[in-house]
């Protein structure tokens, strides 16, 4: 056989041993078993946040063991099928299980990946806020195409999107804005993602086709679950009612239904104006106060060496994770990893694995990131 099917076939089966060791397989599959039978009982439901913690248990237990199978069905069908084309002579069949494989082990990396997704709240839906630069409508038009760029890779990860406040920007794009990303290991891809993001390009908005820099930042944070308790003073946080305006705005409009809460103590601010109700805002408000304050204990607690979830710093050139530029060339390139592409369309497009899974490995792997010049 082929030298490298054979060495890709050792590979995927050294993955699948690792998968199997770190989801334990065998306890795995005795608690899905235990998880099934209590899942279909008539009193299941009677408790449903209990029910639901239990079927998100089951579900990811599930989507485990289907992984590892899935990997296992690739590897074997596609050596049976280079076996018998090299039997045969057939060398386009033998190149095609050569592609095969090539894409089950690209399965089994981000399989391997996701099995590192251990962290606390990894497992969690996130928040992900924008908030444009310095700079005006350059800045603000840059930030909607970041919140169009992850609600697209959310989508094609069959997440759910739910949009929690939109602030508009003065001529276009978004002064600030805050989605709420609900999907399996959400908070543990996009909490990579945390951080300032620069682009170059000839600005749409400059009647002599300059070329600008702009700035907006992203900051990720998880939606905490009722397993996790978080103890906020009545008198630290300052509650401030607007009216909403914006994408999905206009029909609560006619009243103050918006809420604006405010951390004095640490100067985090949270809005939500997704409700015609204040009442609903409030509380979806004070869920994402929750929220980042606990990321905030998270970054503390990791000893993170940019402490995201802190007051903010000026948006600008400090604090940068990636480059966008779309002229006088077309690259992308993170800061931190190094990885770069040229197909900046399809980034923009919500094309961020390659991105997201280089800076997962180098958390996980303990390496620091190292900071990578500058491009222009």
């Amino acid at each position: 056989m082929r030298a490298d099917i054979v060495s890709l076939s050792d590979q995927i089966t050294s993955a699948v041993a690792l998968l199997r060791r770190r989801l334990d397989w065998d306890r795995a599959q005795v608690r899905f078993d235990e998880l099934t039978a209590l899942s279909e009982r008539p009193d299941f439901w009677n408790d449903p946040e209990k029910a639901q913690k239990l079927m998100r248990e089951r579900n990811k237990l599930e989507s485990g063991m289907n992984n590892i199978l899935a990997i296992e069905r690739e590897l074997n069908d596609s050596l049976e099928l280079a076996e018998m084309a090299e039997a045969e002579g057939d060398a386009a069949l033998v190149e095609e299980a050569y592609q095969t494989l090539k894409k089950a082990q690209t399965h089994a990396a981000k399989a391997e990946l996701e099995a590192l997704l251990s962290g606390e709240a990894d497992g969690n839906d996130a928040y992900i806020e924008f908030n444009s630069g310095a700079g005006g409508t350059e800045s603000q038009d840059w930030a909607s195409m970041l919140y169009r760029m992850y609600a697209r890779w959310a989508n094609a990860h069959g997440m759910k999107v739910e949009e929690l406040e939109y602030q508009d920007g003065d001529t276009a794009g978004i002064k600030s804005a805050t989605l709420l990303v609900k999907g399996e290991n959400a908070y543990g891809w996009l909490k990579t993602e945390a951080g300032v993001h620069r682009l170059v390009r000839i600005s749409p908005y400059d009647s002599n086709a300059r070329r600008h820099t702009s700035f907006a930042s992203v900051w990720v944070y998880p939606k905490i679950d009722d397993t996790i308790e978080i103890d906020i003073l009545d008198k630290d946080v300052r509650t401030d009612t607007y009216r909403a305006s914006g994408a999905g705005g206009q029909h609560i409009n006619k009243t103050d239904s918006a809420v604006r809460l405010t951390h004095m103590p640490t100067g985090i601010v949270v809005a939500c104006q997704a409700e015609r109700s204040q009442h609903k805002n409030r509380a979806a408000a004070w869920d994402m106060l929750r929220a980042r304050l606990y990321e905030r204990e998270l970054q503390i607690r990791e000893a993170a060496a940019d402490k995201l979830a802190e007051s903010k710093t000026e948006i600008g050139w400090g604090r940068q994770i990636r480059s966008y530029v779309l002229q006088p060339y077309q690259m992308v390139k993170d800061l931190r990893t190094g990885v770069e592409t040229s197909d900046t369309q399809g980034v923009l497009d919500g094309d961020l694995d390659q991105f997201m899974a280089a800076s997962l490995a180098a958390r996980v792997s303990g390496a620091g990131e190292t900071q990578v010049e500058d491009i222009e």
